[in-house]
């Protein structure tokens, strides 16, 4: 038999005991948390499921998310901190995309500054939006004569063009002023790197305007100029600074039957589906890039791609027909997904040149029926004139643009060159084949309404790059 507890440890378990209130009470808590848990659950955790959102520059919200939505805007430069006039801009004509410096924004602001930026643009400044004035103190850039790189589809004195008054006009910008363009700073930027100029027959044209702007500071010896056999690829040497500016003949940027760049006149215009390394061999090592594509997907049908390892030259090939958008759609992802593989964001620049307006039908700008540039010496002067050039091709250019993980540069040249159906080559350049006497009768069956007159505006192009290289925004 075991001996009885002590009484005064019996006496101490009877007074720990709980009460049975306390199990009433213990009951009704948990019936009260499994009721009503989701509630209480998300009032205590409210402040970690919220996202902290960064404070917008102007320090409005909603101001900031209208503008930001904005795409490439021509028109008058917008001023921050103003709701009536963001909402206004949005609605001005061809307004196709946004700012210049595309990529996604919050990549965008993990870089502070952007490779060669040594300042900004003035701020609610759209170089892009502005006016032609003229200008006899600062123009032209250089002389015609002195710049021995122009080649002779674009001399137009040389070939007998008899005034000057279209090498006299200045942009300018609203609101601010472009810098004046440095070939010194251009050159010292670009020691021991290589900028190259990548597109048709208008790239081109900018590529030379970008070297008669450099080549005059350099001595005789200092500089030189090459190109390959096929002229597909042409090097500018400025031996002092160990750089180079070049030009790559790729007018689909994609592979294309119109590749050889001295013989590429074809009717039935082809490109190669998943191509772009054929020529992205020639981009890479590149600091930075300027890329053109646009008139040589105008050709009025369909454009056709070939598919598979076939080749051009197969009698039977495999082909695929897509409408000129989603053809031209095709070749941005193309370069977009290239740029974004190949190109260093920390180190090298990308820019793309909107498509270089023609002026082959007067009646669009209220002239004569049967019209076109030929002896056209004035500038439009309607600040909302359109041509024919396709807006849903600067469509395609924003959406794609907007996706890109990389920052890309627009220039966005197509309306401010709009106006100028004074500055193309018309009859004054080299004609390659002998000109029949029914032409040399009517001008205007002849006359080059694509291509522009160096010095011209092609140099106001660069100009607008230079800002964008050294004062992006």
């Amino acid at each position: 038999m075991k001996p009885p507890l002590p009484p005064s440890t019996s006496s101490a378990l009877r007074k720990t005991r709980p009460s049975p209130y306390f199990y009433t009470f213990l009951t009704f808590t948990v019936f009260v948390l499994i009721l009503y848990c989701e509630d209480l659950l998300s009032i205590f955790d409210r402040n970690e499921l919220v996202p902290i959102k960064p404070i917008p520059e102007t320090g409005k919200e909603k101001e900031t998310k209208s503008t930001s939505q904005l795409p490439f805007v021509i028109g008058e430069p917008e001023e921050t901190g103003k709701k009536e006039e963001t909402e206004s801009k949005s609605k001005l004509p061809f307004a196709i995309g946004e700012p210049e410096e595309t990529g996604k924004k919050k990549e965008a602001k993990s870089t502070s500054k952007l490779p060669f930026a040594i300042g900004e643009t003035e701020e609610g400044c759209d170089i892009f939006s502005g006016r032609w004035v003229r200008d006899e103190l600062t123009r032209p850039l250089y002389e015609e004569s002195e710049c021995p790189y122009i080649q002779p589809q674009l001399t137009c004195q040389e070939h007998g063009r008899p005034d000057k008054e279209y090498q006299k006009f200045r942009w300018q910008p609203y609101g601010c002023d472009l810098p004046r363009f440095n070939a010194t700073l251009m050159l010292e930027s670009l020691r021991g790197k290589r900028m190259m100029f990548v597109g048709d027959s208008l790239n081109r044209g900018q590529y030379v305007s970008m070297v008669c702007l450099l080549h005059r500071i350099l001595p005789p010896n200092a500089k030189s100029l090459e190109s390959s056999i096929d002229q597909s690829l042409t090097v500018f040497r400025a031996k002092d600074y160990n750089a180079t500016i070049e030009f790559n003949w790729a007018p689909f940027l994609l592979e294309s039957n119109s590749d050889n760049a001295i013989v590429h006149r074809v009717d039935d215009r082809m490109v190669k589906k998943g191509s772009i390394n054929k020529h992205g061999k020639n981009w890479k090592g590149v600091d930075v890039l300027v890329f053109n594509t646009y008139l040589w997907w105008m050709t009025g049908r369909k454009m056709k791609f070939l598919k598979g390892k076939g080749s051009f030259k197969d009698e039977k090939k495999d082909i695929e027909e897509l409408t000129t958008e989603d053809a031209y759609r095709v070749a941005m992802k193309s370069m977009l997904k290239w740029v974004r593989k190949n190109m260093d964001r920390n180190k090298t620049r990308v820019f793309f040149t909107s498509m270089s307006p023609l002026h082959i039908k007067s009646q669009e700008w209220g002239g004569e029926p049967g019209g076109n540039c030929y002896n056209e010496t004035t500038l439009i002067e309607d600040p909302n004139y359109w041509g024919s050039e396709n807006k849903n091709i600067m469509q395609v250019i924003a959406e794609e643009f907007r996706k890109s993980k990389y920052p890309i540069t627009f220039l966005n040249i197509t309306q401010l060159s709009s106006y100028r159906k004074d500055a193309h080559t018309s009859i004054y350049k080299k004609q390659w084949s002998p000109l029949t006497p029914e032409q040399l009768a009517n001008p205007i069956s002849y006359a080059d309404c694509v291509h522009w007159c160096l010095p011209g505006l092609q140099d106001t192009w660069n100009e607008l790059l230079f800002t964008k290289l050294f004062y992006p925004s």
